[in-house]
């Protein structure tokens, strides 16, 4: 028995020693032949060159500009080496500063890294040229070509465009190609198309030596690069815009009928190659505690009380509840009192008795008072948000807003606590809770000139294919046929002797529209007489808003505009507007159209 013992042990200390020897032989030498091959062979990524942008007529809005950036081999720490390399950089460029410059090798200079390390981003072609030669014979130093993204027009339209900064830490884990790119775009559609501008990258593997030597090219792949994107954008319009609405803050919206924006600008503007060059802490403080909010978004991300501009909804509401018809009549005597509460109309005196047609040519607030109470918010809250308001437009811009459109469900959800018929009546004519986009107006605007919602878009065209409009079919029945009945009353806000914006419109195309004027402070209710709002303070007076659409009779284009502050809506944005559609003319938009029989 124990010799039998014996025998098994012996066999199963055999068997455990052949296996190590197959590991070690065999397995073991599988692993390290893959070491080696890493060791042998060097995988280097080639950076694709970003997309530019430009515009309809091939004006570049977003370039490259072609320059150098330079590299230091690693391993010059012994005998201060890197301080001789470093020297003989700065002494041709004396903007660059040696400390930084030390302090950024050092930080990637390790024994295991075997990379020539960049010390300098960029430099202007013609500045790196002269001495190119020279550095070409210094082993330590390494000149390749670089690219820097330069915006031409600056500021203008830079809300739109966006610019693109060094990636951060959380960034590159998200994106891999910005990581090695190290630039991405941070706001605008260089963010929205980030991923199409990137490219693709490119990559080589490389046989080389254990000094990292290069022996040949085993394999190579070209990066994607130059995804170039066409907006719809009519830089000339735009900077057209730029000019008039210096000194004000606001927004401007010119718009194709379809959702091909031909301009927006969000004003004030500021100069995008401020962030690829590097902000000072100065200028960004600036930026970032102006009133006028100039780094806001203001197209997606300002939320705005619509006032007046929203009645035309509020009435197709009120039209196809089938409680209120076009020839429905509420008297005006300049308010209404509920509970303890008198809710004015902007009109002292009041409008009299008002009809649909009436109650929007001269933005008669009682009418909407009235009609609100006997509708109720949430029919209201339901058919606005059909309309666009209360959710995203889908435009082409990164982080938009989708505002508030109230009702009591929201109320309670929000605040816990009940909605009164107060509210109500505030909410009909664009206060209270309701908050929109510039977006959210314009296309809102193209419904009602068209029947058909579209969604905004700045992108015409990209590489391989053309951007497809898309609209959506929102109104009832009922709706459809009022329309021409809502869109006369806005052809007599511009046209008829007393619509609230036909003082101030001035251009042979003939527009329809509508005015608001959406306050921001309270009116106290023993103010008998309503300031003036050239009377208040500056920050404390109304935004002024005119949202239009033109030709009247075969609408193509939509003009909305918000003038920050700026009271009423027709005297403040009337002007504005008519420039507009003036510098449209100019520029051929309306060809065909007979502006002499206008």
């Amino acid at each position: 028995m124990r010799i039998k013992f014996l025998f098994v042990f012996f066999f199963l200390v055999w068997i455990l020693l052949l296996s190590r020897v197959y590991f070690i032989s065999i397995k073991s030498n599988r692993y390290y032949e893959a070491l080696a091959k890493q060791n042998m062979i060097k995988k280097e990524w080639i950076v694709p060159i970003r997309g530019e942008i430009f515009d309809r007529n091939g004006i570049p809005l977003a370039v490259n500009n072609i320059g150098f950036k330079i590299k230091i081999a690693p391993h010059l720490r012994k005998g201060k080496r890197i301080d001789k390399v470093i020297e003989q950089i700065v002494k041709h460029f004396g903007e660059l500063n040696a400390t930084k410059l030390k302090k950024r090798y050092l930080a990637k200079d390790s024994p295991y890294n075997h990379d020539y390390i960049e010390i300098v981003q960029f430099l202007e072609y013609e500045r790196v040229l002269p001495f190119f030669t020279e550095f070409s014979f210094i082993p330590e130093i390494k000149i390749e070509p670089a690219f820097k993204r330069y915006y031409p027009f600056k500021d203008v339209a830079s809300h739109v465009i966006g610019y693109v900064a060094r990636t951060n830490v959380r960034e590159a884990k998200i994106d891999p190609i910005a990581k090695i790119t190290g630039v991405m775009g941070k706001s605008g559609l260089e963010k929205y198309y980030n991923s199409y501008l990137e490219g693709e990258l490119g990559y080589k593997k490389i046989k080389v030596t254990a000094f990292n030597e290069e022996l040949e090219v085993l394999e190579q792949k070209d990066p994607i690069q130059n995804r170039h994107l066409y907006l719809s954008l009519d830089m000339r319009l735009q900077q057209y815009i730029q000019e008039i609405f210096k000194d004000k803050a606001g927004v401007v919206i010119v718009m194709k009928t379809n959702g091909e924006i031909l301009a927006a600008g969000s004003f004030p503007e500021y100069d995008l190659n401020m962030f690829v060059n590097g902000i000072s802490r100065k200028k960004w403080r600036e930026l970032i505690t102006s009133l006028d909010h100039p780094f806001t978004n203001k197209l997606v991300n300002g939320l705005y009380p619509p006032g007046s501009t929203i009645k035309m909804g509020v009435a197709l509401s009120f039209l196809d509840s089938e409680k209120i018809t076009p020839h429905t009549s509420f008297y005006c005597n300049g308010a209404i009192e509920l509970g303890k509460r008198k809710f004015r109309c902007w009109k002292l005196r009041g409008h009299g008795e008002v009809k649909l047609t009436k109650a929007i040519r001269e933005s008669c607030d009682v009418y909407f008072y009235e009609g609100s109470l006997r509708i109720g918010i949430d029919k209201i809250a339901h058919d606005l948000r059909r309309q666009g308001f209360g959710k995203k437009t889908g435009v082409d811009l990164p982080n938009e807003f989708i505002g508030v459109i109230p009702d009591k469900e929201w109320k309670m959800r929000k605040y816990h606590i009940p909605w009164y018929k107060g509210e109500t009546v505030v909410s009909s004519i664009g206060q209270g809770y309701d908050l929109v986009t510039p977006m959210q107006m314009a296309r809102y605007t193209a419904l009602l000139a068209t029947g058909k919602l579209p969604v905004p878009h700045f992108a015409k065209s990209f590489i391989d294919h053309d951007y497809k409009e898309k609209y959506f079919d929102v109104l009832t029945p009922l709706q459809k046929k009022m329309l021409p009945t809502i869109r006369w009353g806005m052809y007599e806000v511009c046209n008829h002797p007393k619509g609230t914006a036909s003082r101030h419109i001035k251009t042979p195309i003939t527009i329809a529209g509508k005015t608001g004027t959406a306050q921001i402070v309270s009116i106290p209710q023993d103010e008998k007489r309503r300031m003036k709002e050239e009377e208040l303070e500056y920050y404390s007076r109304s935004h002024a808003w005119l949202t239009t659409y033109a030709p009247f009779e075969n609408p193509k284009y939509i003009v909305t505009v918000v003038v920050e502050h700026g009271g009423h809506g027709g005297s403040a944005a009337g002007p504005i507007v008519s420039q507009i559609y003036n510098k449209m003319i100019e520029l051929g938009y309306f060809k065909g159209y007979d502006l002499e029989k206008k």
